[in-house]
């Protein structure tokens, strides 16, 4: 490939990173809110957030990329970048997943541990600060770290907005070279090693927070 070719490739790199790293963080914002949510002792607050669960884990990732980038503008009058549009879809999305993660680490850990902190007279918040939240988070790492590799994956339906990610430059690629084997190859050992290195990197993290915690 010429040097303007790879040029197109590292930058479709660089996006999909950057749509996935903050699809990430809104996914994992999500996760924590909606997940406590399910737990809470009020029947309002657990049934919103369930039907939150619900609605999303019930559609298309695709069709709700294609709903923020398409309808929003005509109900709201603004239209969001593709940057932006798949950063809400996605993370909204992968949210509704990841918070029922979180909500079966905090089902799982002992009610003993609970009844300890109301002997201690610890409030409902300083419950979930001090006692449920370090014993939980650990036990999300694992499915955390395969719904990161999921949501990597998922990164590349932005292309259908025309958004410049690596499975969009990758195609542009194959229609200039017209070498599709080749191409796609290529395309399919970046999203490996990137997937790889978020595995290994939650492997990490999922280490030190269990060794912090004994």
């Amino acid at each position: 490939m010429t040097s303007g070719l790879w040029e197109l490739v590292l930058k479709g790199i660089w996006t999909t990173v950057q749509l996935l790293v903050l699809s990430a963080l809104l996914a994992g914002f999500v996760s924590f809110a909606v997940g406590i949510a399910r737990t809470h002792r009020l029947w309002i607050v657990r049934f919103l957030a369930g039907c939150y669960t619900e609605v999303f884990r019930g559609t298309s990732a695709l069709v709700m990329i294609f709903w923020v980038f398409f309808v929003l503008p005509v109900a709201f009058g603004w239209q969001l970048v593709p940057l932006w549009a798949g950063t809400l879809a996605l993370g909204l999305t992968y949210g509704a997943y990841g918070s029922e993660i979180v909500r079966g680490a905090l089902n799982a850990v002992d009610p003993a541990q609970q009844e300890g902190g109301v002997a201690l007279g610890f409030t409902p918040g300083q419950r979930l600060r001090k006692i449920l939240l370090p014993q939980a988070v650990p036990e999300t790492i694992p499915p955390f770290s395969n719904l990161l590799v999921e949501l990597l994956k998922g990164t590349a339906l932005v292309s259908v907005m025309g958004m410049g990610d690596l499975a969009f430059s990758g195609n542009l690629v194959r229609l200039a070279l017209q070498e599709s084997a080749e191409i796609y190859t290529y395309i399919l050992l970046i999203y490996f090693v990137i997937a790889f290195l978020l595995t290994r990197g939650m492997r990490g993290l999922e280490r030190r927070l269990k060794a912090g915690l004994r």
